[in-house]
């Protein structure tokens, strides 16, 4: 038999091989020779799509709520102030808020919302309450408009 009729042999022993070694360093002490493999690969962005989808699938099996607390932040993204942290933690139903302080390390009671309006406003994160940001004039239909003598255009 012609030599290059054994490459597909060979490449099917090696990913077996190294199948093999990754399985064995995954059971040798919890890991910890697999660790800093593992993130080295994820430096690529392909394994590292494949290592999210792994770990989530994973915790979906253990805790389902925290999996779905997870999938939230990363879609928020990371906050840059504590206003967006609390806007991105009243994103969390109240099941996913215990279990994502609970893996954090934070376990605190948030209380219920004494009332309708309180409760629909914690759901929505604040959403749908006016923010005022500069003081407006008394007169109404004044804030669409523009000062008298400074509002035209400079050439």
């Amino acid at each position: 038999m012609p030599f290059w009729a054994w490459i597909p042999l060979f490449v099917l022993l090696v990913l077996a091989l190294l199948l093999g070694i990754f399985v064995l360093l995954g059971r040798i002490k919890g890991g910890k020779y697999l660790r800093p493999i593992v993130t080295f690969l994820s430096k690529v962005p392909l394994f590292k799509k494949w290592f999210q989808k792994a770990s989530i699938a994973a915790l979906e099996r253990e805790n389902p709520e925290l999996a779905a607390a997870m999938k939230k932040m990363t879609a928020f993204g990371e906050p840059k102030s504590p206003e967006q942290a609390q806007r991105m933690l009243n994103l969390l139903t109240p099941a996913e808020r215990r279990a994502y302080m609970a893996a954090v390390g934070q376990e605190t009671e948030t209380p219920d919302a004494a009332n309708r309006q309180l409760r629909r406003r914690m759901e929505h994160g604040g959403a749908g309450m006016p923010v005022r940001t500069k003081q407006a004039s008394d007169r109404p239909g004044a804030s669409g408009r523009k000062s008298g003598k400074g509002a035209k255009k400079k050439r």
